[in-house]
């Protein structure tokens, strides 16, 4: 809900209202029968919608991060996914892939979660593509020898015009350019939910700053077009080498760049390797453990401004189909750093 330009002192101030002025029109969008609370786009996770009050909300800013090939992308672009599917829609700006690329690990994703365990891999759908000595045909006939694509690719079809892929260059996408993009959109009557992959990418032109500075004035934007937007924004952020080490549980504060991604961010979700984390007696008494605690990544909800922070869910891996089992629980183990959780 936007704030009113209210009168005072014979002039018009933007953005100040008093509250009797906000009381009366809640009041009347209500009689209208018009939306007053915040705009919802659900993740789709299980248990992490429930403890987000339902998924992200307009106006919040998301960072997604954790080391290096556990999954970022992965639950970002299955978030996506998600909220297209439930009805909303979604704009990628993608600086690490082709979207060729993005629309495999898409077709996989959704073939997963439609057939299951055994459905069609990344590397199946990559071989279609790349097939040069099959005979012409329509996308859903190359696939139809690829379980679960073909349906994967005809579920698509209902809601791929509202979901976007940018291929980001981080030369010359700038900021600008993303919101010019998401303001086309809206004014095209979507309210796209924004992925940003990835935050310390987004070039600044001419700028000689350091990377701290860089990655504050970045962070700072993608808040501000959160804002004006009224639209969630999902940023991935790379993690400081430093962090890279075994045995290390990374937290919000091991992300590269400033303080103003801890500050400026309303949901922080850190991923880390469950086998790595876990306390080491959970792997001596049990060494079935082990490979056990390999195939689940730990989501920490590290900061949630509409709601409870610090909560520790684990969701399964199933990166060859380009996805995380939707349906996750809390972590019951011991992890390091002596927390222990349980739900």
């Amino acid at each position: 809900m936007s704030t009113p330009t209210a009168d005072h002192g014979g002039g018009r101030v933007p953005g100040l209202a008093s509250l009797t002025e906000l009381l009366d029109q809640t009041d009347a969008r209500m009689r209208a029968g018009e939306r007053v609370g915040a705009s919802i786009w659900p993740t789709g996770l299980d248990p992490l919608d429930g403890h987000l009050g339902g998924g992200l909300r307009g106006g919040e800013l998301a960072l997604i991060g954790g080391p290096q090939g556990l999954g970022k992308t992965t639950m970002a672009l299955q978030i996506v996914r998600n909220a297209v599917s439930a009805g909303r829609s979604a704009v990628v700006f993608s600086y690490e892939h082709e979207a060729r690329t993005l629309l495999e690990r898409l077709i996989a994703l959704e073939a997963g979660l439609i057939a299951g365990r055994g459905s069609a891999s990344i590397g199946a759908i990559r071989s279609v593509f790349e097939d040069r000595s099959a005979s012409p045909g329509r996308l859903e006939e190359r696939l139809a020898g690829v379980a679960g694509a073909a349906e994967a690719v005809r579920a698509q079809r209902e809601y791929a015009d509202r979901l976007h892929l940018h291929e980001s260059s981080g030369a010359s996408t700038t900021l600008e350019e993303i919101r010019e993009i998401v303001a086309v959109l809206k004014e095209g009557g979507e309210e796209p939910l924004v992925l940003v992959d990835y935050l310390q990418k987004v070039p600044l032109p001419g700028s000689t700053l350091g990377e701290d500075e860089r990655v504050t004035l970045v962070v700072e934007a993608l808040k501000d077009l959160a804002l004006a937007a009224d639209v969630p924004v999902i940023a991935i952020v790379a993690a400081e080498k430093s962090a890279l080490v075994s045995g290390h549980r990374m937290r919000l504060h091991d992300l590269r760049g400033s303080s103003a991604l801890a500050y400026e961010a309303d949901v922080a979700l850190i991923l880390n390797g469950k086998y790595d984390i876990v306390a080491r007696h959970h792997l001596m008494y049990d060494i079935s453990n082990a490979e056990r605690y390999r195939h689940w990544v730990v989501v920490t909800v590290e900061k949630n401004r509409s709601g409870v922070g610090d909560l520790v869910m684990e969701f399964e891996k199933r990166f060859q189909e380009g996805r995380f089992e939707p349906k996750g629980r809390m972590v019951q183990e011991q992890l390091v750093e002596e927390r222990v959780f349980v739900e």
